[in-house]
């Protein structure tokens, strides 16, 4: 099981974080130790001290795919989840000021938190899904499918260009605008339409 990731797919998160809007999906990885799965509390670690939510929805491969077409790509996975691609910013900031990779702050030990796997056929629309984080109670973020600069089709036809997709792979899809700090203590609840699908505690 691979866990690949989406950069840069909302616009608004582009300009929240200045960065450059990019003319093809950016991918970055993460290995199979930062799965958190449901129920299990995320431990801060002591080599950052900015450590960002960033929920995402995630999509899992279903059978394997390679050179896929966009016009067949929604074959390959027929359940989703909501995720958190937690992100050591300061670690990345450093980074990418050198022009080196984002391994270590994307890919540390239990930064990919993900909720159970439902069926797509759940829901009315996947290209029309409004999902999000609240921190505390709060809310911290929202989005919707309709707003991803590359939809999921378009995501795994690019992908399987470079990647034999295989059967378990997760995919990480972008997250929306609000992207924000967590704190020891915070209590995280990510949601899918209104309901909550994963619910967890930094510590």
């Amino acid at each position: 099981m691979r866990i690949f990731c989406i950069g840069r797919n909302y616009a608004e998160h582009i300009e929240e974080l200045n960065n450059e809007r990019p003319g093809e999906p950016v991918i970055f990885t993460k290995p199979d130790t930062a799965l958190l799965r449901p129920g299990e509390a995320f431990y801060y670690p002591d080599f950052s001290q900015d450590i960002h939510h960033e929920v995402e929805i995630v999509l899992k491969i279903n059978k394997m795919g390679k050179n896929i077409d966009a016009r067949f790509a929604s074959k390959y996975y027929d359940e989703l989840a909501v995720g958190i691609d937690f992100t050591a910013r300061d670690l990345q900031s450093k980074l990418k000021a050198k022009g080196l990779p984002w391994d270590l702050a994307k890919g540390f030990d239990g930064s990919a938190p993900v909720s159970a796997f439902v069926p797509k056929s759940q829901f009315a629309d996947i290209k029309n899904l409004t999902f999000g984080l609240n921190v505390n109670g709060e809310e911290r973020q929202r989005g919707n499918t309709s707003m991803m600069l590359w939809d999921f089709d378009a995501q795994i036809a690019f992908l399987s260009r470079f990647f034999t997709l295989r059967q378990g792979d997760l995919l990480f899809t972008g997250t929306p605008a609000g992207v924000a700090a967590v704190q020891v203590g915070d209590r995280l609840s990510a949601f899918i339409e209104g309901e909550t699908h994963l619910e967890f505690s930094v510590k």
